[in-house]
């Protein structure tokens, strides 16, 4: 069966956000649907010898648009968010293995939307770095109607899902009973039993972006990701009604 999750494109997400997309067979961004401020799509954190730190891309105060329509036109930022990554992860046994290609991203590209570069990072991160076969759709290229739980289903019909994967955040809104009456088996994603790595600035903190594990980790990353995991920890189909 086919396996689908859903969600927003982020920011250099943290290694769960790849963890998801290593369980399923497609990932659809859902990046026609309203940008919310102060929240992962255009953030995220690093860590600092005086703690965790966010990296946030400038993207104004219009909070009446959707994510794929929020444009860069202040190329700015990307200078000093290499800087920042620089400055921080410079001495860290994997950096150069990835600066060529983040220096195009930051110094090189210019980055008309900021969907275009979480999904540009995103997909490089899975397929080039961790080898991932997942394929990625974008919920624009569907004809998908309603709002959450309504735009799921109908996406997940238009791409004949068998399985659901989907982060616990979706619990507030998601009724499982309704996936039972569809044929879909809803499975919800669980974010715990990660291994630690040897990270700059204890104590560790899980919930940063990739690029800190990458640096540290390099070809080791998938072990963090999901092949390091507690048996059994991962996944948890959701309760029969």
């Amino acid at each position: 069966m086919k396996r689908v999750a859903i969600s927003q494109s982020n920011y250099i997400p943290w290694k769960g956000y790849f963890d998801l997309i290593h369980d399923v067979d497609v990932f659809v961004f859902l990046d026609d649907v309203q940008f919310t401020k102060n929240d992962w799509r255009n953030r995220n954190k690093v860590k600092t010898p005086t703690g965790v730190q966010w990296l946030t891309i400038p993207v104004g105060d219009d909070l009446n648009r959707r994510i794929c329509d929020v444009t860069l036109p202040d190329a700015r930022w990307q200078s000093q968010h290499w800087k920042t990554l620089r400055q921080l992860y410079a001495r860290a046994p994997f950096f150069g293995r990835y600066r060529d290609f983040l220096e195009h991203i930051y110094l090189e590209r210019r980055w008309a939307t900021l969907s275009e570069l979480n999904q540009a990072l995103i997909q490089w991160v899975a397929r080039d770095v961790l080898r991932m076969s997942t394929t990625f759709r974008s919920a624009t290229e569907f004809s998908a109607t309603g709002r959450k739980q309504d735009r799921v289903m109908s996406l997940l019909e238009a791409l004949e899902a068998g399985v659901y994967v989907s982060g616990p955040a979706a619990k507030a809104y998601l009724d499982a009973d309704r996936f039972t009456r569809e044929g879909i088996e809803l499975v919800w994603k669980e974010y715990s039993g990660y291994p630690e790595y040897r990270q700059f600035h204890p104590p560790f903190v899980h919930e940063v972006t990739i690029l800190d594990l990458l640096f540290h980790t390099g070809p080791d990353a998938p072990y963090y990701v999901w092949a390091g995991r507690a048996a059994g920890v991962g996944l948890a189909s959701a309760p029969a009604s």
